[in-house]
């Protein structure tokens, strides 16, 4: 059997905008430090993501010294202390949970606002809140910060490489928004694992991923497509939904960086 290896890692500080490709990752309870720990929200504190604003797909996010940086098209930059501590607490919600969070405060507020087209606002997920992951899926003391349901989510390269032999246009991995990336493996190997160990870092695997329209929004022009949603429902659906990728949970701390090797437990 070949060697698997991490060949890709990534994480989203704001859910549902542009992530960042790192080479080293710390990991915590929530998973990858800071990922998707920022949201945001409408005005009666409910989540947006691309699914319904697709220009979200157009807002990069950085992290400098300190704080997080949002870049946008004909934006000037701003920047937001990563662990705000002044700001508004209120109660926000990201499907059926409703979580205490810390706001960002008017000035994301209104740079937000004003690129989106529509009132909204930056909160910050405080490390106090704790969101459970479900329990169908879980232990008791998983935790996960905005992200939709899991801590983390795994792609194998070969998959991805599969499914680009299958379409006119081939799509970057980061259409599809996962954490880990692993290569070594055949296409879609990541189905049949139970568990997996990751450097230093063991991980459940809890379900495969079912996938909404945002690997179908262009992140370059936030215009939406057919692809890749059209060719997946071909090969890779289940009743009325498409998978792709593996949701995954993790047993204690450390670090992820990339190369590091990869070996499937179960």
């Amino acid at each position: 059997m070949a060697q698997l290896t991490l060949s890709g890692l990534y994480f989203y500080p704001v859910k549902s905008l542009r992530g960042v490709s790192l080479e080293r990752a710390p990991v915590g309870s929530r998973g990858i430090q800071l990922d998707r720990h920022w949201m945001v929200v409408d005005g009666a504190g409910k989540f947006i993501t691309q699914r319904q604003y697709p220009r979200m797909a157009l807002i990069s996010t950085a992290l400098t010294p300190g704080a997080l940086r949002l870049s946008a098209p004909a934006m000037p930059d701003m920047e937001v202390p990563v662990a705000p501590g002044e700001g508004e607490t209120a109660s926000v919600q990201v499907w059926g949970d409703h979580c205490l969070a810390r706001s960002a405060g008017d000035a994301p507020a209104n740079w937000l606002s004003r690129f989106l087209g529509v009132d909204c606002r930056l909160f910050f997920m405080p490390e106090s809140t704790e969101r459970a992951v479900d329990p169908d899926y879980a232990t008791a003391h998983d935790r996960v910060g905005f992200a939709d349901g899991f801590p983390f989510m795994l792609i194998s390269q070969a998959s991805l490489d599969d499914l680009n032999g299958r379409l006119d246009t081939p799509l970057p991995m980061q259409r599809f928004r996962p954490n880990l990336v692993v290569t070594g493996c055949e296409p879609y190997a990541e189905d049949s694992w139970r568990r997996i160990r990751v450097g230093e870092i063991t991980f459940r695997v809890a379900k495969p991923c079912s996938r909404c329209a945002i690997p179908a929004i262009d992140p370059e022009t936030a215009e939406k497509g057919a692809e890749p949603l059209r060719t997946l429902s071909r090969y890779r659906r289940e009743g009325n939904q498409v998978y792709f990728g593996q949701n995954l949970l993790h047993d204690g701390s450390g670090e992820l960086k990339i190369g590091a090797p990869v070996e499937v437990l179960e």
